[in-house]
């Protein structure tokens, strides 16, 4: 539920002319809501030049003056320069780590503010998981070669190559962490991911989004289980870790492909 402060509000509706539910109004020179029924998308809060809007089920000491943005040359050169990262050392990552890379995914727009996207942060107990996961590519494989798909047989020699050698790890790359995120909406979890890895990169962290991994999960009752997933899809897994490997340029790409109308 939003909140009006009186003393402060000037009445300027700039928040009236921005609720995308035209839920505000300005009545005797301050602004008021007209009902209960809420977004909770905070562009009341945001707009505010008063600091007179608060949202009850928010936690409003995330809100922090806006004013700086990043330059434009120097965000493209971030998103040339990213890498999916597949060497990682051993170092474990630091909780405080993993809930700061977090808040980029817990600030990402979703659809009609649901906020419904859900993280499970796998470090501790990543190897009990790895197992789950690599019997669901096992299981995955074999349904592929009872198909008479080809891919069954050659992905096979992935599981085939670990089964001898745990370190011959073509799934999870010895990465010391992995992130599941779940969502029912995959744009939602997909946007989240997106910036998550922006923020990881920005604190040192390599990243890989493993969609051979999603794929396995999606083969494992267990390891969905594992993950309380419940009716909720796996939309994206992202290793991570600190890179063991240093890149000293961009890669090429190919033309942009679009049509403009």
């Amino acid at each position: 539920m939003i909140h009006i402060d009186p003393s402060a509000c000037i009445g300027c509706g700039l928040c009236v002319r921005d609720c995308p539910q035209k839920n505000l109004t300005v009545e005797n020179g301050c602004c008021a809501v007209k009902r209960e029924v809420c977004l909770g998308c905070g562009h009341c809060v945001a707009i505010c030049p008063q600091r007179a809007v608060s949202q009850d089920d928010s936690d409003m000491t995330t809100v922090e003056p806006v004013g700086f943005l990043v330059p434009p040359e120097d965000f493209l050169l971030q998103v040339k320069s990213r890498r999916s990262i597949r060497r990682f050392t051993e170092q474990k990552i630091a909780r405080e780590v993993a809930e700061q890379i977090l808040e980029a995914g817990r600030f990402t727009e979703t659809a009609k503010n649901t906020q419904g996207v859900r993280y499970v942060f796998l470090q501790n107990e990543l190897a009990a998981f790895k197992a789950l996961v690599w019997e669901g590519w096992r299981a995955w494989c074999e349904a592929k070669e009872a198909a008479g798909d080809p891919d069954g047989r050659r992905y096979m020699v992935y599981y085939r190559r670990y089964e001898r050698d745990p370190a011959d790890d073509r799934l999870f790359f010895n990465a010391p962490a992995a992130l599941a995120v779940l969502s029912k909406h995959p744009v939602d979890g997909g946007l989240a991911a997106a910036n998550i890895e922006n923020m990881a990169v920005a604190m040192g962290l390599g990243v890989l989004f493993d969609g051979y991994v999603v794929e396995a999960i999606r083969q494992s009752p267990a390891a969905q289980a594992f993950l309380n997933a419940g009716d909720t899809p796996v939309v994206a897994v992202l290793l991570l870790g600190y890179p063991a490997v240093s890149y000293t340029s961009t890669a090429p790409r190919r033309p942009v492909n679009v049509e403009w109308k």
